[in-house]
């Protein structure tokens, strides 16, 4: 069948080129009463993916306090619809929403897409998105927290701390992508088992990577980020380090920081390090070690109350009930 051409309307609609952002989908209102958006394009960039969040709403009248949620997988992998295995998506999403806040998740560029700050620009755009389409999302835009995990964690970190003025070596970190100006500042951060000072890191012995497939090697997470190593890129690498930015002009937001005592992969003196920067520079910081767990919690008996209080902690700073 020969699809007719576009008529003299549609033609006379169309832009070149094409728009860096799409305005939010109509919602989908489920039996309980929550909206969900989904699959809304925050940013575009040519040659890559667009860039993707879905957002959900709570029942009742608006607006409401919002949570960004930035996923993990070592800036390599990972989906914005679900959290580390061992977090099942029903458990965190379903206390968020009864908690009266809304749940903003969002993907980024990967590493091998482009390097460090691609994933901070990212992060912005959607915190700039959210603002700028508030009304139409039913969201509160002066009650904006940001949470993530592990990779997530590292880039919830910098989304707090890192200011338009912010940049080290003449490596912008605000970015233009999406929405290409606007507040991205948030009033709370929760940080899973991220990393927060990628130079100390850098001699921390990585664990053995998963298997791949015959001729094929895992790359190592940090230098794909950078670019290069961290001693090749000193400069990034502390660009890429949220401790660098624990001290400003203004004081940071709200920090709590979870992290298993027994992290193989990113250790447990990276939020250690993270919450005396805070302290040092005047911030309120809670560090919260999982004793004996590994990263993504592995081993920790209770899940269930790690997800409790970082939805708590949010709900609190972010004024609901107040």
């Amino acid at each position: 069948m020969t699809q007719s051409p576009p008529t003299a309307f549609d033609i006379a609609d169309m832009t070149w080129p094409p728009p860096p952002y799409r305005p939010p989908v109509p919602p989908v209102t489920a039996a309980d009463g929550v909206r969900r958006f989904d699959g809304i394009t925050y940013a575009t960039t040519p040659g890559y993916r667009p860039r993707l969040l879905d957002v959900q709403v709570p029942a009742g009248e608006g607006p409401f306090p919002a949570v960004v949620w930035i996923h993990g997988g070592g800036w390599l992998d990972g989906d914005r619809r679900y959290p580390p295995p061992t977090v099942p998506a029903a458990l965190l999403h379903g206390a968020v929403l009864t908690a009266g806040l809304a749940l903003v998740s969002v993907d980024y560029r990967h590493s091998l897409e482009a390097p460090f700050p691609a994933q901070l620009h990212d992060v912005k755009a959607a915190i700039r998105y959210v603002r700028a389409f508030a009304g139409d999302l039913g969201i509160d835009p002066d009650r904006i927290g940001v949470w993530g995990e592990s990779a997530g964690g590292h880039l919830a970190a910098l989304a707090g701390l890192v200011g338009p003025a912010d940049g080290t070596d003449g490596v912008a970190l605000e970015g233009t992508q999406g929405v290409g100006s606007g507040e991205t500042g948030v009033l709370a951060v929760v940080d899973w088992y991220g990393v927060s000072d990628l130079v100390a890191l850098a001699s921390h012995p990585m664990p053995p990577m998963p298997p791949m497939p015959s001729g094929v090697e895992f790359p190592d997470p940090y230098e794909a980020l950078l670019g290069a190593s961290a001693a090749e890129r000193p400069d990034l690498a502390r660009a890429a380090s949220p401790v660098t930015y624990t001290e400003g002009s203004t004081p940071p937001p709200p920090f709590l920081l979870v992290h298993g005592t027994r992290d193989g992969l990113v250790p447990y003196s990276q939020s250690e390090a993270l919450a005396g920067a805070l302290e040092g520079a005047g911030g309120e910081v809670t560090l919260r070690p999982v004793d004996g767990a590994d990263h993504i919690f592995l081993g920790s008996p209770d899940i269930a109350s790690i997800v409790e209080e970082s939805v708590a902690f949010l709900a609190r700073h972010l004024g609901v009930g107040a």
